[in-house]
């Protein structure tokens, strides 16, 4: 199986310039300082390594590697992205493999490549505010999942939501943000009978709505049956902006 590599770069690169130069009036200490790095560069460790299989067909390998790559992120440990010439002619080339799919909200804070650590080929996204499912996403979702063979659905809502903000404290919007709020409706009618209010209603509705539209996806037939036969599970989910880290909610 191809194996994609996913490398940390440069980091060597202070040190060999700095080897490199000689200051005017202190050539031999400048040589020396050149000689130190050398030193440090020859006995640096060997450079770490991302790899994944290039094609993924099961979903727990898919979720388990979305989890490695949220835990880099949230803990500052993430890897150098592979955006160069290299990485985008072998995709031109050999066309795209994303081990998942990811539907999510539009908010600027959520970029799911970013809160999973993952790059070029890797995820297929579908961004909508409130995360709401409509015809036009489920087909979206039914491309990768039925033509590029994606194994993993995740619907992911997140803390603090404007969209879901908005569908609580009521009232008119503007435009054709109020498809949207009709959207989400029913995950706060839902939630206020639990007895919530304030941060809470919200936080809860948040989690209702990520349910609603698995439910909505299921309705599809395309991917009703992937489920069924195993090749693909959807998965819920909600990010904290704070510690950026993911919480699971749900799997079916």
């Amino acid at each position: 199986m191809v194996e994609r590599k996913k490398v940390l770069g440069g980091v060597l690169a202070g040190a060999l310039l700095l080897g490199s130069f000689t200051l005017a009036g202190c050539g031999s200490e400048a040589q020396k300082t050149g000689e130190n790095s050398g030193e440090k560069a020859a006995s640096a460790p060997a450079v770490q390594v991302y790899q994944r299989p290039e094609i993924i067909k099961n979903p727990d390998e898919a979720l388990n590697l979305l989890k490695d790559g949220n835990a880099r992120f949230a803990g500052e440990k993430v890897l150098p992205d592979n955006l160069g010439d290299e990485r985008r002619e072998e995709l031109k080339k050999n066309g795209q493999h994303p081990f998942a799919i990811i539907v999510s909200c539009s908010d600027s804070r959520v970029p799911p490549e970013i809160i999973f650590d993952q790059a070029l080929g890797d995820l297929f996204v579908i961004r909508v505010a409130g995360n709401v499912i409509d015809p036009v996403a489920t087909g979206s979702v039914e491309y990768a999942a039925e033509h590029l063979g994606t194994p993993l659905i995740v619907v992911m809502g997140h803390e603090k939501c404007g969209a879901v903000t908005a569908a609580v404290k009521g009232g008119e919007v503007p435009g054709s943000i109020g498809s949207i709020i009709e959207k989400i409706k029913p995950s706060v009618e839902k939630a206020k009978a639990t007895g919530l209010a304030g941060d809470q209603l919200v936080e809860k509705s948040t989690e209702l709505n990520v349910e609603a539209s698995m439910v909505e996806l299921e309705k599809s037939p395309i991917i009703k049956e992937l489920v069924e036969q195993g090749k693909l599970k959807i998965v819920g989910a909600k990010y904290h902006l704070g510690s950026g880290q993911v919480e699971w909610l749900e799997t079916k």
